[in-house]
């Protein structure tokens, strides 16, 4: 499976239409597409637009995303591998039986400056291809060129690329030769080689409202709704001259913006509907109605498919607001967003993606997925987890933690007070379902287990009592009686002193010539098994090779595909070994 994350270089490149685009050509080629979007810009209690449609147009699930509030919260604390693990968890919601997933990226803004680098972050983490995508507009093709020759560097330095994308091109420039003339411009895309996936024309008609969108922004009054649903908004006329200099701009579209009492506007329109010209709407500002007669006159034609408003605004009022109205497609405007989908879908080459779909594509464990389904498999397993240092603050603060998110039922091995007045003292609030266990109210259950574990060794029950008194020991007892199903020590104790009491009572597995350890080291990008740093000072190479066995079959039980590899002992001078 391939990732793909969509970013912009600049403002307003319509990325939620580009996204929704990308998604709709990749599904025509057959391919089985998920979505997410990471965390949201949209204003709290409004939908996700992106998601929104991804729902209601292609029938995809897609998980809410993260609000912005809380994405910012967790940077402000310094808990940015915290945000990156929920962001994984919405991922791996979407994953399940897609042959690709789709990633929309963060749109930069004055007020998060953070954007871009939280996008190469996201798109690293979740090993995606990186799209950019830029947008003409009124912008010359140097500005354009230079956003580009920005951006890469951000994203392509720790990020694979997978090409970029150029939106809102002037319609009478030529698309292919405009994106052509950005990559020539740009040293930056011809060094990391981008494709070309497409160059999107502008077309005004795609940003004109619905009649029924304009009612809010004009705190408006429907007098008539006629088909408010249905008409659109081409062109907004402040009628200020008489009829005949008006007659050739009632057109299709057209916004006729007038106060009720100009009688010589309400005929014309009346007979422009008549007619059969299609306008937009007739919005009555000021909050000036018709005369009663005239209303009378005009009724068979205000009384069709004509939508008539009333505003409190005077036409320039009104003019100025609908000027600088949002462009966005509203969430209920499905006609609208699938024309914008088909057209922006009908202009991307997907060529290059399909082609690096096609090369062979493993995907490296990232400390936030690591994490994240490490984290998943031990919720799905509930196991009880036996901590013989219950009075160590490091680990009641990792007890409270794992009962907090459901990780595990912890085990504390400590006396109750002691370990309430630590956790009190580093301001750990112990939830009630962190077990508490006085090591005198148990230990005697295992004297006699213990005995006949050891008794070929002339084990004694006063000798094997007073051995239980060190809660390590205790602790492997309790698992190897099956009343744990895992134990955690270390914190304190040597890791000698926390494995010589299961190589006693619990033994190798089968098959197993030793007993190594493996540590699991979480690079910017990738998850490394380091074995054995711990236990094995000076392996022959028998021994070496049982440990390079035993650290692989560790990697697979995490998700982690194994590639072993031989390092030396110390390239250094810090091995005070052979």
């Amino acid at each position: 499976m391939h990732t793909y994350f969509l970013a912009p270089v600049g403002y307003n490149v319509g990325l939620t239409t580009v996204v929704l685009g990308l998604v709709h050509a990749l599904e025509q080629k057959g391919l089985k597409v998920g979505f997410v979007k990471p965390i949201s810009q949209d204003p709290t209690g409004e939908p996700e637009l992106t998601s929104h449609f991804i729902r209601q147009i292609n029938h995809h699930f897609a998980p809410e995303p993260l609000s912005m509030e809380r994405a910012e919260h967790l940077l402000s604390l310094g808990m940015e591998d915290q945000l990156m693990e929920e962001i994984v968890g919405l991922y791996q919601q979407a994953v399940d039986d897609v042959d690709v997933m789709v990633v929309e990226g963060l749109v930069p803004n004055p007020q998060h400056a953070f954007v871009a680098s939280l996008n190469s972050t996201i798109a690293l983490n979740l090993q995606a291809g990186v799209i950019l995508v830029g947008a003409v507009g009124e912008q010359s093709i140097e500005a354009v060129t230079e956003q580009f020759e920005l951006a890469v560097p951000s994203y392509g330095a720790h990020n694979a690329m997978a090409g970029y994308i150029v939106n809102h091109i002037p319609g009478m420039q030529d698309a292919y030769a405009l994106g052509r003339e950005v990559v020539e411009r740009s040293l930056q895309l011809q060094s990391h080689n981008l494709p070309y996936l497409g160059g999107i024309p502008h077309k005004p008609e795609f940003l004109h409202p619905r009649t029924q969108d304009i009612v809010e922004v004009l705190q408006a009054r429907v007098l008539h709704s006629g088909d408010i649903r249905g008409r659109r908004v081409a062109q907004n006329l402040i009628i200020a001259r008489s009829v005949p200099h008006i007659v050739h701009l009632l057109k299709p579209g057209a916004l006729i913006m007038s106060p009720g009492d100009r009688d010589d506007v309400m005929m014309a329109v009346a007979l422009a509907t008549m007619s059969g010209i299609p306008l937009a709407g007739l919005l009555l500002t000021s909050n000036a109605e018709p005369d009663p007669s005239i209303q009378q006159l005009c009724q068979k034609a205000f009384s069709g498919e004509l939508p008539v408003l009333l505003t409190a605004f005077n036409s320039f009022e009104s003019a100025s607001l609908l000027n600088n109205m949002s462009q966005h497609v509203p969430a209920d405007d499905v006609q609208r967003i699938e024309q914008i989908i088909d057209f922006i879908a009908e202009k991307l080459d997907m060529t290059a993606l399909l082609a690096g779909m096609a090369l062979p594509h493993e995907l490296r464990m990232t400390p936030p997925a690591f994490r994240f389904q490490m984290v998943e498999k031990a919720r799905r397993l509930n196991k009880r987890i036996v901590l013989p240092e219950g009075n160590e603050p490091r680990t009641i603060q990792a007890a409270a933690i794992c009962a907090q998110k459901g990780i595990a039922r912890c085990v504390l091995l400590g006396h109750r007070e002691d370990i309430l007045h630590i956790a009190e003292a580093h301001g750990v609030e112990l939830p009630d379902n962190v077990e508490i266990l006085e090591p005198e109210r148990v230990r005697a259950h295992y004297v006699a287990p213990m005995v006949e574990l050891r008794k070929h060794k002339g084990l004694s029950p006063a000798m094997a009592e007073q051995q239980l008194e060190d809660n390590v020991v205790l602790g492997t007892m309790m698992l190897q009686r099956d009343d744990v199903d895992g134990l955690v020590s270390g914190a304190v104790h040597t890791t000698a002193n926390t494995i010589r009491p299961a190589l006693q009572f619990i033994k190798t597995a089968a098959g197993a010539k030793l007993v190594s350890s493996v540590f699991f080291m979480l690079m910017p990008d990738q998850v490394l098994v380091y074995g054995d740093c711990a236990v094995n000072p000076d392996p022959n190479a028998e021994e070496l090779a049982d440990i390079a066995i035993q650290s692989a079959d560790s990697a697979i039980a995490f998700g982690i595909v194994p590639r072993v590899a031989m390092i030396s002992y110390s390239t250094g001078d810090s091995g005070q070994g052979e």
